[in-house]
């Protein structure tokens, strides 16, 4: 993960953090792949908001917990209107992370994909954020990991067609 920094247990990730129904979703991509107008299309659907653009992470017993840093917390820069204040929560243990990708590099067909991010293994998806689709795609892949790749059809067993990044 490029842009990261890293101090001790925590990092510091360009991404944008989600709560969907108590999972956390992170956002990742370059500027202007669309993190920021996804957040909001999720927040319209529901969701809740916890960081915007850098999102601080950190190892707890219960897994990866984002947050927003204190300098940024409650903002989101909604492009055309400028950054603003929005309503937000204090964070969230993230359960699915979700990279920006062009339209031509989301696979039809993916395989179900975990990477280990401070030592927990966390679903992977490559979506684009400008399909009006997305949002839904990953309220469904949120709330039930079975249904990225072939995990619905073949199951959720160790080693099968399970790829790691790390």
């Amino acid at each position: 993960m490029a842009g990261n920094i890293l101090t001790g247990a925590e990092i510091l990730c360009h991404a944008t953090a989600v709560d969907i129904a108590g999972r956390g979703v992170l956002l990742r991509g370059p500027s202007g792949s669309g993190k920021s107008d996804l957040a909001l299309r999720l927040m319209d659907r529901g969701g809740c908001f916890v960081s915007d653009d850098q999102t601080l992470l950190k190892r707890r017993k219960r897994g990866v917990f984002a947050s927003a840093p204190l300098s940024i917390r409650g903002y989101l820069e909604i492009r055309g209107l400028g950054i603003t204040s929005v309503p937000v929560t204090g964070g969230t243990f993230v359960s699915l992370i979700v990279d920006l990708v062009a339209l031509e590099d989301v696979p039809r067909l993916p395989e179900y994909v975990v990477e280990t991010l401070l030592g927990e293994k966390i679903p992977t998806l490559k979506l684009n954020a400008f399909e009006v689709s997305t949002p839904i795609k990953i309220e469904l892949a949120v709330g039930d990991v079975s249904r990225i790749g072939n995990l619905g059809k073949m199951g959720a067993v160790e080693g099968n067609g399970k790829h790691e990044k790390g």
